[in-house]
């Protein structure tokens, strides 16, 4: 593994065919969240306008992504009952889901017999694997680049089978 890790953007725009995410975190702390999250916290209310500012990076690179013809999935695995945090996730989804993304939730409970990864990741055209590392509190803490073969098919074959049992989006309630 190393620490040579290229931008998130140029690795995704490279995806040829799959771009896959796996999340197992009940709560992320991420600073460019906080006001939205706490909004939500606060009111119920959420951002779903694609032209938002609080969307700028992220679903044009998704419809770009998807345009191209590249499937993009997003797996999340959760404790039940779920935190505040995964609630906002959750009603966020339905944006990720306009821009292209398909969704699927798991809840920890079923996940038990799975040999999952240490940490969240992309997998990118069964080829690369991007590792995210979070603190305690859910903040950024770094990332780990892949290209090793061994990882690529046990992060592979650990998203297959949380996809298998996830339940989509549109079914899943919390």
């Amino acid at each position: 593994m190393t620490q040579n890790v290229p931008d998130f953007s140029a690795l995704l725009r490279g995806a040829r065919r799959t771009a896959v995410h796996l999340e197992m975190r009940d709560v992320y702390g991420v600073a460019d969240e906080a006001a939205a999250f706490e909004e939500f916290r606060r009111s119920g209310a959420v951002d779903l306008d694609p032209d938002s500012a609080f969307w700028a990076g992220w679903l044009p690179l998704v419809r770009e992504t998807v345009a191209r013809g590249v499937v993009l999935r997003r797996a999340r695995i959760v404790s039940e009952p779920v935190t505040d945090y995964i609630r906002w996730e959750h009603a966020l989804t339905t944006a990720n889901i306009a821009a292209g993304e398909q969704v699927r939730w798991l809840p920890r409970r079923l996940a038990s017999d799975l040999a999952l990864p240490g940490n969240d990741l992309w997998l990118i055209d069964d080829r690369l694997v991007l590792f995210h590392w979070f603190t305690g509190d859910g903040a950024w803490a770094g990332h780990e680049f892949t290209e090793d073969h061994a990882v690529v098919r046990a992060v592979s074959t650990a998203f297959e089978a949380v996809w298998e049992r996830g339940t989509p989006h549109d079914r899943y309630s919390v």
